[in-house]
């Protein structure tokens, strides 16, 4: 046996069993943790198992436990937006951090409109044993109605009508929002206007309600807004416009970090400063916040706890184990120096 391990050979099933001193079923069983075997030979299959450094044939023991051991995040933007924004980041980072410990390995899937339906084959064709996915849009039902087939964790609300038993993690988007406009009005700001979020995502309806709802409260208007797409240029332009109706504004709610980073150059190029003539509440608490001039106040989520949140639902629902539908998270907020 030695012989054939110094010649090249790959350690192999029988080689094991060999090794070992049981059969080659044994070995198999313990490869894939049946809980037939007694935890004493157990231990001298593992003993072998690592002495032989033999790594199990993943495509093997699939046809066995009928799982590829592989999870799918699927994030239904352009690659762009994927690595420019620090959000994808936190989750991907909490997913790994949750599966490192497990035997899934994570494959990520960043698509345009146009690749869904490919996506979609790779994902019901057997080659995952679930998916993530990240930054759903309304108007996708394609993968709410994936999990009638496949096991499926959002991040994020959907906001589907064909939703009703969708599992998923999501941030207390509306109270965390409420904070931020709160913050504003304790500091004196009467004239807020918003920078909301895209329109057919759940945090971009949530925080423009919380606007709405925390100036109603106080009795002050709120019918500045205009919408970005959670990108640095898109606030910037939101910004300008705003600042074209020629209405005082003397306070900015922007729906992520990112957006509002945007609006502190258009505020800059209209001769006004943060947060001396506009203070400026953000959404995130990402670097793009934290490194700014001067550093935003913002509502941090709690994004890397997040992914691994979902990371523990996946894992629960490929193996049949009992989990909550709906995983609700909290938010904080971060007072620096624009507001």
């Amino acid at each position: 046996m030695a012989e054939k391990l110094r010649s090249g050979s790959m350690p192999t099933l029988e080689m094991v069993a060999a090794e070992a001193g049981v059969s080659r079923a044994t070995v198999s069983r313990v490869v894939n943790q049946s809980p037939k075997v007694s935890p004493d030979v157990a231990a001298v299959v593992q003993a072998a198992i690592e002495h032989l450094n033999y790594v199990p044939n993943r495509a093997a023991r699939s046809l066995v436990s009928r799982r590829t051991q592989a999870i799918a995040m699927v994030v239904p933007e352009s690659a762009a937006k994927v690595f420019d924004d620090p959000f994808f980041a936190a989750v991907v980072q909490g997913v790994a951090q949750y599966l490192e410990d497990t035997d899934y390995t994570l494959n990520m899937i960043i698509e345009s409109g146009s690749a869904s339906h490919k996506t979609r084959r790779y994902l019901l064709g057997g080659n995952v044993d679930g998916a993530l996915v990240v930054s759903h849009h309304t108007g996708d039902h394609s993968y709410s109605e994936l999990s009638r087939n496949l096991p499926v964790v959002f991040g994020g609300r959907p906001l589907s009508d064909v939703d009703g038993d969708n599992y998923y993690v999501d941030v207390d988007n509306f109270t965390g929002a409420c904070s931020a406009v709160e913050h504003l009005v304790a500091s004196g700001r009467t004239r807020l206007a918003t920078i909301a979020g895209p329109q057919d995502m759940p945090p971009g309806v949530d925080r423009l309600s919380a606007f709405h709802t925390t100036l109603s409260k106080h009795g002050l208007t709120s019918d500045l807004v205009e919408t970005g797409d959670f990108s640095p240029p898109s606030g910037a332009e939101a910004m300008r416009r705003l600042l074209a109706r020629g209405e005082p504004i003397d306070g900015i709610f922007a729906a992520n970090d990112q957006m509002a980073i945007g609006a502190y150059s258009a505020i800059r190029e209209a001769g006004l400063s943060v947060p001396g003539d506009i203070a400026v509440v953000g959404f995130d608490d990402d670097n793009y916040g934290s490194t700014a001039t001067p550093p935003l106040t913002t509502v941090r989520q709690p994004s890397i706890e997040m992914g691994r949140r979902m990371a523990e639902k996946i894992v629960a629902l490929i193996e049949k184990r009992a989990v909550d539908t709906v995983t609700t998270l909290n938010t904080e907020l971060v007072i620096r120096d624009s507001a």
